[in-house]
């Protein structure tokens, strides 16, 4: 009988090891009674997106600046006036005025400016003038009594080439013939033949140790107004 019951509670303890045994390889595990929580893991870091770049300023060495004033300047100054020839360019008045200059030196009679002297608001300035007569003011500076010669120069001035210079100014102005304006040692061969037309060799060794032009010129606004006829002495 003992041995039955030895045997029975070996079975006993048998049946219930297999079934912890069972339980424990093939039922799943009991839940856990307040696990403990497990540490939260460290929010994780966004992979380093780089931000997206600001469009960074061109570099100024790349952008195309204008350059400085001086550096203007300096190109204006290197660069001849176009120079224009008749009427090519011309406003209406200055045309007008123009061509009643030419017309009175075409009579060969001094007298024949008179009108177109008065037909301004005031006489142009004059080389020598310190007449309250133009016209013998004019007499004064030709080299013959009747004003001929000095009537030649004019019409010698303004059937030269021409510069509109000052544009947008209060000095605008056109002005004959352009070597009161244009650079001396800029002049091509055909440009130092027109100039020869208008003074002597001699002349122009004393211009150019001058640096400038300065026989004879004649000046008109835009408004047809004649502003003066002087040399540049």
């Amino acid at each position: 009988m003992i041995r039955h019951a030895a045997l029975s509670a070996a079975v006993i303890v048998m049946i219930a090891t297999g079934q912890v045994l069972a339980q424990t390889e093939g039922s799943p595990p009991a839940a856990p009674s307040a696990p403990a929580t497990p540490a939260v893991p460290a929010t994780p870091q966004a992979p380093a997106v780089p931000a997206p770049a600001e469009p960074a300023s061109p570099p100024a060495a790349t952008e195309a600046q204008p350059p400085a004033a001086g550096a203007q300047q300096e190109t204006a100054d290197a660069a001849p006036p176009v120079v224009h020839y008749g009427e090519e360019g011309l406003p209406d008045r200055v045309k007008a005025m123009r061509r009643r200059i030419l017309e009175a030196t075409r009579t060969g009679d001094l007298e024949a400016l008179r009108p177109v002297l008065q037909s301004n608001e005031m006489p142009p300035a004059l080389s020598g003038g310190g007449n309250d007569d133009p016209i013998a003011t004019l007499r004064l500076l030709s080299g013959d009594d009747k004003g001929r010669e000095i009537l030649a120069i004019l019409q010698e001035m303004l059937e030269a080439g021409y510069v509109h210079v000052d544009v947008g100014t209060p000095q605008e102005m056109f002005i004959w013939p352009y070597f009161a304006r244009f650079p001396l040692d800029k002049l091509s061969g055909m440009q130092m033949v027109e100039l020869f037309r208008l003074i002597t060799a001699g002349d122009l060794q004393d211009m150019q140790e001058k640096g400038v032009y300065s026989f004879y010129r004649v000046g008109i606004g835009p408004d047809g107004t004649w502003h003066y006829f002087e040399d540049g002495d």
